[in-house]
């Protein structure tokens, strides 16, 4: 089968690999869609592993089952969630599944950016998600961002009428965006270097944006009715200095995008805590639940995530998809068709 081997955001090469076997509880996919996730161009994340097959937003078909799989059959319409916790552990039992060691090792392989993925039976088990009939593929690979936002949200306890400022209109800002609006936020507002990102922000659910350049907490303010933000949404983590200083008393900073390793939270103490009953808070990945959260959102389009693609590519061409990522002046979301 072909594969997208990834050894740079420079450098990514159509190779040939065979198409795994299955084990016992495992199941086969055709990957027919493979979203381009932020984190795929993060190098210094990913460059110490290269050269491997990234992918981890995707949606395909049931190619074939191994022994004992019951729940599920050759041609069934699925996603699947890369890594799923083990339900069992002290981190799970107490709601904090993404942190869970289990999670931190599943994964399926090789990655979604091949014709075909082998999937754990563990990932099968409680990560493998049939698909509503009027749901397409391209659409359900925003099943694992927009779970990460959903989780995201019921973390920091998003409340239906509150004010939210989102820092970072990538694609996972637009989601936030575009589900605060669902969830009845009131005031949203979000911030951005790139005018095409923020006209991207108002098209899926600000009310107004603040570019960078701006004076951002005054800014805010005069768009908040003299406030700050009951909610700050940090999806960059450049931006952390400014989301700090843009959270109103009682509120909440959600770190949400990674950051760099060197990155500190620069506030003092008692500026940022002491008598303001500031909360601060972090979300990593999406368990099942909230997976099956974010495809109700899509399904119902309450979330109209179709609209936030700009690009389609086949899997040759993937490395221009990797590159308009890495480089997001003129695109938010970018799929790769492998079967094209």
């Amino acid at each position: 089968m072909r594969v997208a081997m990834w050894y740079n955001n420079r450098d990514v090469r159509v190779e040939e690999q065979p198409v795994p076997q299955l084990g016992p509880g495992e199941v086969l996919i055709r990957i027919e869609a493979s979203g381009i996730c932020g984190s795929d161009v993060m190098e210094w994340y990913r460059i110490n592993r290269a050269p491997l097959v990234l992918g981890h937003e995707v949606a395909g078909t049931i190619a074939a089952t191994g022994e004992g799989v019951a729940q599920f059959k050759v041609g069934d319409r699925v996603t699947v969630a890369h890594h799923v916790p083990c339900n069992t552990c002290h981190y799970c039992l107490n709601g904090h599944h993404s942190v869970c060691d289990t999670l931190r090792k599943t994964n399926f392989h090789p990655g979604g950016f091949c014709e075909f993925v082998r999937v754990p039976a563990i990932n099968v088990d409680r990560g493998l998600f049939k698909l509503p009939d009027e749901m397409s593929f391209e659409e359900a690979t925003f099943s694992e961002p927009l779970g990460c936002v959903v989780r995201g949200q019921r973390i920091a306890r998003l409340q239906p009428g509150q004010s939210v400022l989102v820092i970072g209109t990538g694609i996972s800002g637009v989601l936030h965006l575009a589900t605060a609006r669902a969830l009845g936020a009131g005031r949203i507002i979000a911030m951005d270097t790139l005018k095409y990102r923020l006209d991207m922000a108002l098209k899926f659910g600000a009310d107004a944006v603040i570019p960078t350049d701006q004076d951002v907490p005054t800014h805010l303010r005069k768009l908040n009715g003299g406030l700050l933000a009951d909610l700050v949404i940090i999806c960059r983590g450049a931006w952390i200095p400014v989301g700090l200083n843009c959270v109103e008393r009682g509120g909440t900073v959600l770190f949400f995008g990674g950051a760099r390793e060197d990155a500190r939270v620069p506030n003092p103490v008692n500026e940022l805590f002491w008598r303001t009953e500031v909360t601060l808070t972090s979300s990593y990945a999406s368990p099942p639940g909230d997976t099956v959260a974010a495809l109700e959102l899509i399904r119902s389009r309450s979330v109209p995530v179709k609209e936030m693609i700009t690009h389609r590519l086949s899997l040759a061409d993937a490395g221009i998809g990797f590159q308009l990522v890495a480089a997001p002046t003129e695109s938010l979301k970018v799929i790769v068709e492998p079967q094209r």
